[in-house]
């Protein structure tokens, strides 16, 4: 059953500040990066936000440490215990090590393996629980109450989303002049701290979320009303692969965010090598959505300042070799960097519910 309500508190651009100055001893600002060659197929100023260069490779990190430096005396004996598919839980476990604090992680069984090793590189436990994260987060909540841990929730944690606010922080002061950031929703702790960060700063900054065709329980719970979940879910992106929508980032982006879009996993494959090409970075497929969305907005995005979020770079090289290794993806990928391919335009309308 879905929790529909959020009656704790709600994070604010204090806390996000608050948070930059626990993860600064920890964590360099990433670069974000001018992209000529998007600039051409997609007719707007373009700036990619690497968080693929902080320590584990994505975004969440930046969360897991502010969370975790704030957890009192008795949390931290306690130990902790979250829910991965790899990205949140690296962040957990990153920031356990750093601080001394044990964390014990439930992924499900069919998990990157590069993130599971990961993971236990940087000391947790993981444990394989489920055929996705909702039923690996519920071996995971069942486990807090039996042993006592320090249940450290995905997405309903408002210190997590203040901590990956930081990285909207640092885009703004390095681009005030943004006009549209696009960020990627999974669980949507990342596009909850743009809109916190980014509507505090300037409300005229448009912040756009981008769920995975096959997981998209935020874009319906949007569209639709109510909280949507799904039976089953398809996508090669671990980071968007989520089925139930929750309460804090749901009360948060039914209020901010401006719009939200659907990509296909094909259109993640093709923007990864769009990266690859004009910035020359490595993305995951959760990390390129919100260039595969700005190629669906490129009617709405002309003339403006655009920031897309590389919100992660943990892929495998078997993944990576079978999105290069399709010619005809590569061709249409140097078309559009090219101008020479058009592509379909898409609009999703309002984020409103």
């Amino acid at each position: 059953m879905v929790d529909a309500t959020w009656a704790g508190p709600l994070p604010t651009i204090h806390d996000v500040l608050t948070a930059r100055r626990l993860i600064a001893p920890h964590l360099p600002r990433t670069p974000l990066i001018r992209a000529p060659a998007l600039d051409r197929a997609l007719g707007a100023r373009v700036y990619v936000k690497c968080e693929n260069t902080l320590p584990t490779g994505a975004f969440k990190v930046r969360g897991g440490i502010t969370l975790l430096s704030q957890l009192s005396q008795e949390e931290r004996r306690r130990g902790v215990i979250t829910a991965s598919t790899g990205n949140h839980g690296q962040s957990i476990a990153y920031a356990g090590r750093l601080l001394g604090i044990r964390v014990l992680i439930g992924a499900p069984k069919q998990s990157n393996p590069l993130k599971l090793a990961a993971m236990r590189a940087l000391g947790a436990e993981v444990r394989l629980e489920g055929r996705d994260f909702d039923e690996a987060r519920e071996w995971v909540e069942r486990t807090a109450r039996a042993e006592g841990y320090r249940y450290v929730h995905s997405a309903n944690e408002p210190l997590l989303i203040a901590g990956v606010g930081t990285a909207s922080l640092e885009l703004i002061e390095d681009l005030p002049q943004v006009d549209v950031i696009i960020v990627p929703i999974g669980a949507g702790s990342g596009a909850c701290g743009h809109c916190v960060t980014a509507k505090a700063l300037n409300p005229r900054i448009a912040v756009i979320g981008v769920q995975a065709e096959g997981a998209n329980p935020v874009f319906r719970s949007l569209k639709e009303g109510g909280m949507i979940s799904l039976d089953r879910m398809a996508t090669f992106a671990e980071g968007l692969a989520t089925r139930v929508p929750f309460a804090l980032p749901m009360t948060i982006l039914r209020r901010s965010l401006d719009d939200i879009v659907l990509v296909s996993d094909e259109e993640m494959k093709l923007a990864i090598l769009l990266l690859a090409e004009a910035v020359r970075q490595t993305a995951e497929g959760a990390g390129a959505a919100s260039t595969a969305a700005a190629l669906k907005l490129r009617d709405r995005l002309q003339g403006k300042t655009v920031a897309l979020m590389l919100s992660g770079g943990n892929i495998t090289l078997e993944t990576l070799a079978e999105i290069h290794g399709d010619r005809a993806r590569v061709e249409r990928a140097v078309g559009l960097l090219r101008g020479a391919v058009p592509e379909p335009s898409g609009h999703a309308g309002g984020a409103g519910g």
